[in-house]
């Protein structure tokens, strides 16, 4: 397999979500750890056919605001990982098949899961299940934590992750 550019990169999928930013920030301090460059690649998802016909604000708008999401949080990771070189890229396509592209380029790749509580573990969407049914190179998963909820003092205890290798082992 030929490596490309980012080969050297720690990669995040970002769609701003608070599992994606956790993800985000989780990257950012492994990309310090292993002192690569961080990456963080959005994906615009062209609309289909019939709803492109409709009278909605033209693609460059939306994609002008969907890049604000990645903007954002490279200011915000610069500003609490200071000396990091942090990249962003927005891409079209599929979002599986852009991130398992963006997955075959980096030495990982780190995506936010919408974890349950308690038993139920992991919940997977259909975008992180795909590539990491698919992708070349190690994927990690990352939950954001939980909110604080009523008036009880939560403290936080980081995310949790898991991490898949090419050959489908999971490690925690």
């Amino acid at each position: 397999m030929s490596r490309t550019v980012a080969a050297g990169t720690v990669t995040v999928g970002l769609d701003g979500s608070r599992e994606s930013r956790a993800a985000a920030e989780w990257a950012a301090g492994e990309a310090q750890l292993r002192a690569l460059p961080l990456r963080l690649v959005q994906v615009w998802e062209p609309l289909p056919e019939p709803m492109a016909q409709a009278p909605l604000p033209d693609a460059e708008t939306g994609r002008h605001w969907a890049g604000r999401i990645p903007r954002e949080t490279a200011g915000e990771l610069r500003l609490s990982h200071p000396g990091l070189d942090v990249r962003t890229e927005q891409l079209s396509g599929g979002p599986a098949e852009v991130l398992c592209r963006a997955a075959a380029e980096a030495e990982l790749l780190v995506l936010g899961s919408r974890g349950m509580s308690g038993l139920g573990g992991f919940l997977v969407g259909s975008v992180g299940l795909a590539v990491v049914a698919h992708a070349e190179r190690p994927v990690v998963l990352v939950r954001a934590p939980e909110p604080p909820t009523g008036t009880a003092r939560a403290t936080r205890t980081g995310p949790s992750c898991w991490a898949w290798t090419p050959a489908g082992r999971a490690r925690r």
